[in-house]
């Protein structure tokens, strides 16, 4: 693609990268005489229209944000068969191609990098987008030490396509959270997951999960915990290991809420660490400097022909002229010399006839009539040629264009106005509910197929009307798959195969869905489906004392589900702790699902030394009563005793007994 112009503005001029849905390039915007960044997206995209619908809608979201740690997106189309997005070019490198240079780095360079990409992501987090795909690659440093994070919202336009499986991983293995593995569904937590594996490979140089595979890669994080960086490399500050386990955790909500909060929990480190300020250098050998050094080498003028010598009759005609190239192309442009010598008189045997009486036969004429009938033929051959291909173009302009028109925008019309709109242009309609977390009930979403997709003319196109924010549909216990997951697609979100469990339902068909019916979720949000393994006999274990996950995992290893949860007050039990299972351990369930319970209890805070003011406090935020003896009424008297123990548990509700003096 090197020299080509997209939509007669951008230039290409040199290859930058190459991934596996994309290359990026340098270029020139011919238009303002300014280099840019072009991504050139696969061409299988070209004829996608969920994904140029959807690449459209990010790159304006992306082009709305403004922040200097922000790669900046200027334009975006489609060129025949190449959807492109022209962003800004940022004179420099990757940070791939830094650790690849310099290996792991210090923890005032980590924070260099670190502080300006989640600040940018925090701006981003704010704005309701989501980055999925935070690795090295993506973060780019200019050669004034600038830090840039680049490509927000391309994984969710290819998520969208039409020629991506609903199952595939998207995002690079290495950097995807659990969520994202397991079900698909990526948030604000998502992206501040793979930060801090970001940060856990500047400090040491690795990811922290090896495989043979992608799949295995992924699937790790799913079961284990991220090592701390100081594990594998020395000088690694203990705060920084606590920043990547909170970043890292594998329960989305243990982890910083979004990139902003974590944002300020470096720069908190980076003060109590007295970092000193650093300016990031940008790779020496990087693939965009190399691109820089690029030049296409203009087309090399044909040599001037030179004027044949004069030469006598008998004389040879001058040859084709030689160039000095390598031999295989002299075997491919060489010309053979053809000799031309002095006319003769022909032997009587191949001597042309004689004409007729009293006439002399000219040579010349006879060649002059022979050229006329020869012309004739070539004409008329000629004739049949063009009127053969003039009906073969208009049939294949028919059959490829003519037919065929382009459903018009219907954006921002009522659903009346926007009937009419198609029909004017030819096409049949029909109206379809489509939820909608944008656009209000009742107004008009867009069409199926989209607006300026070329289908053939009269055919039906449906007018799609919003039903609403989308929400998961109703089903029945021991409905098809099928259906099921029809009716999540129609809703607006994404099923999601989530295995089999024991269930009451006929074997194969849906057990329950997660999150409930009736539950309002983002455009796109992931619904998980169970399908029934039928009537299953388990015994129950007891999970008394265990926390709530710890016997979610030994209760799903002995293949029972739980599915519900109950809190009940248990004084021999620690608050948050399970107190048991309903039925109790050691029953056999034919369902395979229990229902938890947890204890409720409140733990009693140590008191002791406290004022009065401060002890009312704290336990009246945990729900309990306050009694207080003391010699006078006042607040500022110190606790001595508590009628509960430090550490006690008691029921929500109850009255603590403190006494103070004096």
């Amino acid at each position: 693609m090197i020299g080509q112009m997209l939509e007669g503005r951008y230039r290409i001029d040199a290859p930058i990268a190459r991934g596996g849905m994309s290359m990026v390039f340098r270029g020139v915007d011919t238009r303002l005489d300014r280099p840019v960044a072009i991504k050139v997206m696969d061409p299988k995209f070209a004829h996608d229209p969920q994904f140029l619908q959807r690449f459209e809608l990010e790159a304006r979201a992306v082009a709305k944000l403004k922040h200097p740690g922000l790669v900046a997106v200027y334009d975006q189309g489609v060129d025949g068969d190449y959807p492109f997005l022209i962003m800004e070019l940022v004179e420099g490198g990757t940070l791939r191609e830094l650790l690849r240079e310099r290996g792991p780095m210090p923890p005032h360079a980590v924070r260099a990098v670190a502080e300006p990409v989640l600040a940018a992501v925090g701006v981003a987090h704010a704005a309701g987008l989501v980055h999925r795909d935070i690795k090295p690659e993506n973060v780019l440093i200019s050669d004034s030490g600038e830090v840039k994070i680049a490509d927000f919202g391309l994984v969710r336009a290819v998520a969208s396509a039409n020629i991506t499986s609903a199952s595939v991983i998207l995002g690079t293995a290495a950097y995807l959270s659990p969520e994202q593995v397991t079900s698909g569904s990526a948030d604000a937590r998502s992206d501040v997951y793979s930060a801090g594996i970001l940060i856990f490979e500047m400090l040491t140089g690795r990811t922290p999960f090896n495989g043979d595979s992608s799949i295995s890669i992924a699937l790790q994080r799913v079961e284990k915990d991220v090592p701390s960086p100081g594990r594998l490399i020395g000088g690694v500050p203990p705060e920084f290991d606590e920043l990547v386990a909170h970043a890292t955790a594998r329960e989305p909500s243990h982890r910083f809420a979004d990139a902003t909060e974590m944002a300020g929990e470096l720069r908190r480190i980076a003060r109590e660490l007295q970092l000193p300020d650093y300016r990031v250098p940008s790779p020496t050998e990087s693939a965009e400097h190399v691109s820089a050094r690029y030049q296409v080498a203009p087309a090399t003028p044909p040599p001037a022909r030179q004027a044949p010598a004069r030469h006598t009759p008998a004389a040879t005609e001058a040859t084709t002229r030689i160039p000095a190239d390598p031999p295989t192309q002299h075997m491919a442009q060489q010309q053979h010399t053809r000799v031309m010598t002095a006319a003769r008189e022909l032997p009587p045997e191949y001597a042309p006839p004689p004409g007729p009486p009293g006439r002399e036969r000219n040579p010349r004429s006879d060649l002059i009539e022979n050229r006329g009938k020869s012309r004739r033929t070539v004409f008329i051959w000629l004739g049949i040629v063009i009127t053969l291909a003039l009906l073969l173009g208009i049939g294949g302009w028919w059959l490829g264009v003519g037919r065929y028109s382009a459903v018009p925008s219907i954006a921002g019309l009522d659903s009346g106005r926007a009937v009419t709109t198609l029909q004017d242009a030819g096409f049949k309609t029909e109206t379809r509910q489509k939820a909608s977390d944008i656009i209000p009930a009742g107004n008009v979403v867009g069409t199926d197929p989209a607006a300026g997709t070329k289908v053939v003319k009269g055919s039906t196109v449906a007018v799609l009307v919003s039903s609403g924010k989308p929400k998961v549909p109703e089903i029945t216990v021991g409905q098809d798959v099928a259906s099921v997951e029809k009716a999540i697609k129609d809703a607006g979100l994404i099923p999601v195969e989530s295995g089999d469990v024991g269930s009451t339902a006929p074997k194969g068909t849906v057990a329950k869905v997660d999150p409930a019916p009736g539950t309002i979720l983002p455009a796109g949000g992931s619904v998980k489906v169970y399908r029934s393994k039928g009537v299953v006999s388990a015994r129950v274990p007891d999970v008394s004392g265990k926390t709530e996950d710890e016997a979610k995992a030994v209760l799903q290893k002995a293949g029972i589900t739980v599915q519900d949860t109950r809190a009940e007050y248990n004084g021999k039990v620690k608050a948050g702790q399970v107190i048991g299972t309903d039925p109790a351990a050691g029953s056999t369930v034919d369902s395979g699902t229990v229902t938890l319970i947890v204890n409720n209890a409140v733990e009693v805070p140590n008191l002791l030394g406290s004022s009065v003011a401060g002890a009312r406090s704290k336990l009246q935020a945990l729900g309990l009563q306050v009694t207080v003896r003391q010699l006078a009424n006042n607040d500022g008297s110190i606790v001595i005793s508590q009628s509960t123990a430090p550490g006690g548990n008691v029921e929500s509700g109850s009255t603590i007994t403190i006494v103070a003096l004096p």
